[in-house]
């Protein structure tokens, strides 16, 4: 089990970024630090064997406890970033900025592989980081 975050300050809130209804298993998995879908799937299950308690329990949890938004975006790995790839369209160019213009279309194509090569690198980074080899490195090392 991890540890609890330094954002949620040992205080308990609804997740409202990574909620499906209320937030609550979301918030719950952050608190004690587990995998947010195994605590969706042991809350069906609960869910099943238990229906009206655990009705009760969810609603009274949406109503008492707040909501925190952290306001930030998750980027996905397999997605570009906000700025990578996405290049400004001007609809008129200023004659002053025609001289530019080349210059600043070499600096677009240069950030364009830059953020290529990041993409390829973190790609093979969580690869790495993801696999059983890792994993078992990882053991032997604590030993």
């Amino acid at each position: 089990m991890s540890t609890i975050s330094a954002g949620t300050a040992g205080r308990f809130y609804r997740d409202a970024d990574r909620a499906m209804l209320g937030g609550v298993c979301a918030g719950l998995a952050r608190y004690l630090g587990f995998n947010l879908r195994a605590t969706r799937i042991l809350a069906f299950i609960a869910f099943l064997m238990f229906m009206p308690f655990v009705v009760l329990a969810y609603l009274a949890i949406v109503f008492l406890v707040p909501a925190e938004s952290s306001g930030e975006t998750v980027v996905k790995t397999r997605r570009r970033s906000r700025f990578c790839g996405r290049r400004r369209k001007t609809d008129k160019i200023d004659k002053d900025d025609a001289d530019e213009t080349p210059a600043k279309s070499r600096l677009a194509e240069e950030i364009d592989q830059r953020c290529k090569s990041m993409d390829e690198r973190l790609r093979i980074l969580e690869k790495h980081v993801t696999s059983k080899r890792f994993q078992l490195e990882q053991e032997l090392s604590r030993l």
